[in-house]
């Protein structure tokens, strides 16, 4: 009887450790998906802000890294192509071509 009381906090100290090994690789990968996550929204913003500054002149594009599409009378919808898509829209001004950004959303499929 006695050697079962003994070990049973043995066994809970080991199943302790192990739940504990377990969160804190959990916490790690957390962490570092975020890390990933983060630099990958920094980029397509980054990707979408350089469409939305060089509208004006498209033909000048080297390389596009969105998708640029007409939505209205001075109306532009700007789409990354990075994963997570970033869409913006914005209204150009005819006379000094200035953008606006009307809105921004995360494109989700």
């Amino acid at each position: 009887m006695i050697l079962a009381w003994v070990i049973s906090p043995l066994l809970l100290g080991s199943a302790l450790v192990n739940q504990l090994e377990r969160l804190a690789t959990l916490r790690i990968v957390e962490v570092n998906s975020i890390k990933v996550a983060h630099a990958n929204f920094v980029a397509a913003e980054k990707a979408v802000l350089q469409c939305e500054k060089s509208i004006s002149n498209l033909s000048t594009l080297e390389e596009n890294h969105c998708f640029i599409e007409p939505v209205g009378k001075n109306l532009w919808r700007i789409t990354s192509k990075e994963k997570p898509s970033v869409q913006i829209h914005v209204r150009v001004d005819e006379k000094s071509g200035l953008t606006k950004r009307l809105n921004w959303r995360q494109v989700f499929e």
